[in-house]
């Protein structure tokens, strides 16, 4: 089940100017825990690929890395090899729900452009989770029928934090022991407990 084209590693050495500093490149990295949950749910509802037949079956594909995208710790220290890198900015998705002023201005700096008040404006408006959720063009309602079932829906809650309510005891600390293994030097970025 695994696709290894989703890694860093992988996408650096196919698009070269990724790592030559010649494309500007923004990573946002997301609580590996609520990628699993979140995961969970759109896989259950595609219809491309196979499905997990419970939530303890995908903890199993997603910390052995069957998953598409492979694993999330290859996935995302692939990426923050980069850190350091002029034309790389990380950014988490806790961050930007947190203080979303503040990360778009970051990403505005980063990308040497200035918003007038009305344009971040516009940009806050519309990059709300509730409005990119009732947009047709984000929550992939027009291609619904060619990758979800009939009820599925694409943008499902959008917080923070909802892993506690999935995660059992037992996997919470797998988990935990994993994280710490494989993530050693970089917890500083990470803005999750």
């Amino acid at each position: 089940m695994s696709d290894k084209t989703g890694g860093g590693e992988q996408l650096g050495e196919k698009q070269p100017g990724v790592r030559t500093e010649q494309i500007p490149v923004i990573y946002l990295i997301r609580n590996p825990r609520d990628v699993f949950v979140s995961g969970y749910f759109f896989w259950r509802i595609a219809t491309f690929v196979k499905r997990p037949e419970s939530l303890e079956q995908y903890f199993e594909w997603f910390i052995q890395g069957n998953v598409p995208y492979e694993s999330w710790f290859n996935h995302a220290c692939g990426w923050m090899s980069m850190r350091g890198k002029e034309n790389f900015l990380i950014r988490s998705y806790e961050e930007m729900k947190w203080d979303t002023r503040s990360t778009v201005e970051k990403i505005c700096q980063f990308l040497g452009k200035k918003l007038e008040p009305e344009e971040l404006n516009s940009v806050f408006r519309n990059s709300s989770f509730q409005v990119m959720k009732e947009n047709n063009m984000s929550n992939i309602s027009l291609l619904k029928d060619q990758f979800l079932e009939e009820n599925g829906i694409l943008l499902r809650k959008g917080i923070t934090g909802d892993w506690k309510n999935y995660f059992m005891v037992a996997q919470a600390e797998t988990f935990d022991k994993i994280f710490q293994e494989k993530i050693t030097d970089r917890p500083q970025l990470f803005p999750w407990e």
